[in-house]
């Protein structure tokens, strides 16, 4: 009998549910229609968008024309960070951290392309941006911070609130990346105290390809994609209502069983950190505050996708590092942010838990690691030995 495979790699996407699949194939069959159609057909798919937009912004403890949808967790990140510089003085100033997601990096790095100032702050062994040193980052010509809410590689919560409170007191925009949040932290925006807030649905259970962006009301924004001015003027597109009505669904399971959820999976992800630790050789990335479902553990002796690929046809699905880079041969630019040395990197594993993650799911994972990674770190034989290559 087949054995069914355990997913540990919930950080990068995970499944869909089946609550949301159902919330959007009824939208599909009955509403799948263009919201800025005027006939009744288009009127019922605006209704179910405004629905869903309400629905989110009530989550968020928004006004629903604070809400706009987008593609992906990216495309928001692009359109917070580019749209408020572009509304800003060029050569203004810009902030951020060394461990944001690539979406945040990049589009940070075509702003200075375009003549903007960028100082990116380290973080330091814990993953944790110091609120001194973010205070003292900011000048006169701040328009804009960017702090992500929790890593997507090794799991560390930023004083979101705490950093935000500082921005606007110096009359500073704070944007944060808060992706990896929905299931794990609360997301009250009243609370957190940011200007703008970024999500992707197909990190909490939902579709891949819908996202959005919270703005606060008042805050400069030029749109990035321009057509026919959809979505308050922010983004223009024909939206995807069906996505978007699975992207509210969604959120709405996430948080509602987030008190839940979060407890059961961190006592999960204790024990999986507990089991890996009594192996030899391995030391766990990031401290502090961290999400409840992330552990990053650097092997020594091992490199990261072959350990990943072993792991893989003993049934687990881990990851590398971010999604966003597997492609890459570059080592992690988290990990790198942390001071650690180029052997961590190599031998860098996130295991990322999630809301169908079973006790024996850690059980069969914590049998089968060390018998894995003994057989990697095996030396080659002179004679062509089964020993690791």
């Amino acid at each position: 009998m087949k054995r069914e495979r355990i997913y540990l790699d919930n950080a990068a996407t995970t499944p869909l549910r089946t609550e949301v699949g159902e919330a959007m194939r009824a939208v599909a069959e009955d509403s799948n229609f263009n919201p800025s159609s005027l006939h009744a057909e288009g009127r019922r798919a605006a209704a179910v968008l405004d629905d869903a937009r309400e629905r989110v912004a009530s989550l968020l403890r928004a006004t629903r024309n604070e809400i706009a949808f987008t593609s992906s967790g990216t495309e928001a990140d692009n359109l917070a960070l580019i749209g408020t510089a572009r509304r800003a003085q060029p050569g203004a100033h810009l902030v951020t951290t060394a461990i944001e997601h690539h979406a945040v990096l990049g589009a940070m790095d075509r702003l200075r392309d375009e003549g903007f100032e960028i100082t990116v702050l380290p973080v330091g062994a814990s993953g944790r941006v110091d609120v001194d040193q973010f205070a003292a980052a900011l000048r006169p010509s701040t328009v804009m911070a960017s702090v992500m809410y929790a890593n997507n590689e090794i799991g560390t919560v930023q004083p979101i609130a705490e950093l935000a409170r500082v921005a606007r007191a110096r009359g500073v925009l704070f944007h944060s990346d808060a992706v990896q949040a929905p299931s794990w932290l609360a997301l009250e925006t009243d609370e957190l105290h940011v200007d703008l807030l970024s999500l992707s649905a197909h990190k909490f259970g939902g579709p891949k390809g819908v996202g959005m962006l919270y703005t606060r009301r008042g805050t400069p924004l030029a749109p990035i994609i321009h057509g026919g001015g959809q979505e308050f003027g922010r983004r223009a597109g024909t939206p995807n209502v069906a996505g978007i009505a699975g992207l509210a669904r969604a959120l709405e399971l996430a948080v509602l069983e987030r008190p839940e959820q979060t407890a059961r999976v961190a006592g999960l992800r204790d024990r999986l950190e507990r089991g890996i630790v009594a192996i030899d050789d391995v030391q766990i990335n990031g401290a502090g505050p961290r999400l409840p479902n992330i552990v990053n553990a650097s092997f020594d002796g091992v490199e990261s996708a072959a350990l990943l690929i072993a792991l893989d046809l003993a049934g687990i699905a881990v990851s590398a590092g971010s999604a966003c880079a597997s492609g890459s041969l570059q080592p992690s630019h988290v990990l790198a942010a942390l001071g650690s040395d180029g052997r961590r990197h190599g031998g860098a594993i996130r295991f990322s838990l999630g809301t169908t993650t079973s006790e024996s799911d850690i059980d069969r994972v914590l049998a089968i690691l060390p018998a894995v990674l003994a057989e990697q770190r095996r030396p080659v034989t002179p004679h062509g030995g089964m020993g690791r290559v």
